[in-house]
């Protein structure tokens, strides 16, 4: 009997994960133009095929009664030196990064961009991750693995569904699903990891002659949300494309609003938008915590970009304060629920310009953005539409008074 050693390792905020990156490390701003540092940073394989997403503008019209706003989506706006004489003073621009995969959150897509070619270039055969029961991260890690011939090992927090839809559906279809009570679920480091040495021993086998072999397996735990330093290089690449002159350029001043889950693609942007001397602010829609646990995530994933990319730039001078604004959303209120006349509105936006956001995240980003081309003039205001699709199947099904409801 011949055994192979199999390994399992973690990209979490405490592993070292200097060999897990190529060959970008030891670069520092002192050493390199920031121009100079981004080309290094991102010269790697990539998981997307090509940053590009589709610019759309979206007019804003005030109009009397309860709606209060009408929409109009322009597909082909004038870009780069045309958008001067194109400006509308009430319009935003949209990044359509909802439209990068029929099944995978745009924001998902950016955060495993530089993560998956490096799962292949270690040959990791199993990746072990976690959510909740409606996640858009399990579901993304599910489709990405599968298409690359990889095993996924999603650990979903609660009890299943008496219909799976969503997010749900998707992730059962795709990869391997567990359902983990609560309480367990509360220990995720610890949870993850044991899965991981679990997968490991399923690698023991009996073959066709009934003798003991191992398949040699690596397994890669992954944290909830993909909400680690090596991410910020998809938001990285994102920016460095639609800063371009024929884009969004350099130097005209940019208000990009995103909605803020985990908060790590709005750092992402602001990381890069800095490096870069771009003129942008970064407005991240508050939903899933309070503004003191952002900002201390703001600060790890900082300190842990440094640490990995940058060995001799100090935490302190990747000051963020003057690039991202935390922000409330319109209607604050309890993460997960849907108050009245959201899905009304979903509606609308949709049924005006083509354009589905949800009302769990992505209206929060649509909401601000057209509060903000109301009193910004000096600035273009652009909206990261981040996905959120299949997440509108999991709210009908949760909410469906507010979707069954729906009249003309």
């Amino acid at each position: 009997m011949k055994v192979q050693r199999s390994t399992f390792f973690a990209v979490t905020g405490k592993s070292n994960l200097h060999h897990f990156h190529s060959s970008s490390q030891g670069i520092t701003i002192s050493e390199l133009d920031s121009r100079q540092f981004l080309s290094k940073l991102l010269e790697r394989k990539w998981g997307l095929q090509s940053p590009a997403t589709p610019i759309q503008q979206i007019s804003v019209s005030s109009v009397k009664g309860i709606d209060k706003f009408s929409f109009l989506n322009n597909t082909r706006p004038h870009l780069g030196d045309e958008m001067s004489k194109s400006k509308q003073d009430s319009s935003f621009y949209i990044l359509r990064d909802d439209l990068l995969h029929p099944l995978v959150n745009g924001n998902k897509a950016r955060k495993l961009d530089a993560l998956l070619p490096l799962l292949e270039d270690h040959k990791v055969t199993d990746l072990v991750t976690c959510g909740g029961c409606q996640s858009a991260h399990t579901a993304a890690v599910a489709v990405s693995c599968a298409e690359r011939g990889l095993r996924s090992h999603l650990l979903l927090r609660g009890e299943q569904p008496d219909v799976l839809t969503g997010y749900n559906l998707v992730s059962t279809m795709y990869g391997n699903v567990q359902y983990i009570p609560r309480s367990r679920y509360a220990n995720r480091e610890e949870m993850l990891r044991s899965h991981a040495a679990m997968t490991l021993l399923r690698g023991l086998r009996l073959d066709h002659f009934s003798s003991l072999t191992t398949s040699r397996r690596k397994v890669l735990i992954l944290n909830e949300g993909a909400g680690d330093a090596l991410a910020l290089l998809g938001m990285f690449r994102l920016v460095q494309y639609f800063s371009q002159d024929h884009l969004l350029g350099k130097k005209r001043p940019v208000k990009f609003v995103v909605d803020a889950g985990t908060g790590t693609t709005a750092v992402g942007l602001g990381v890069a938008a800095m490096s870069l001397g771009l003129p942008w602010e970064i407005n991240a829609v508050i939903l899933a915590d309070t503004f003191e646990n952002y900002k201390r995530h703001e600060d790890r994933l900082i300190a842990e970009f440094a640490r990995q990319f940058l060995d001799s730039v100090s935490c302190s001078s990747l000051d963020m304060n003057q690039m991202i604004k935390w922000i409330d959303r319109q209607h604050p209120r309890k993460f997960g629920k849907v108050l009245e006349g959201e899905v009304e509105m979903c509606r609308k936006i949709a049924q005006e310009t083509g354009v589905l956001v949800d009302p769990m995240y992505t209206l929060a980003a649509w909401e601000t953005a057209t509060e903000l081309v109301l009193d910004e003039k000096s600035s273009i205001v652009v909206m990261l539409h981040t996905g959120g699709t299949l997440g509108m199947f999991g709210l009908a099904q949760r909410y469906k008074s507010c979707f069954t409801n729906l009249k003309d």
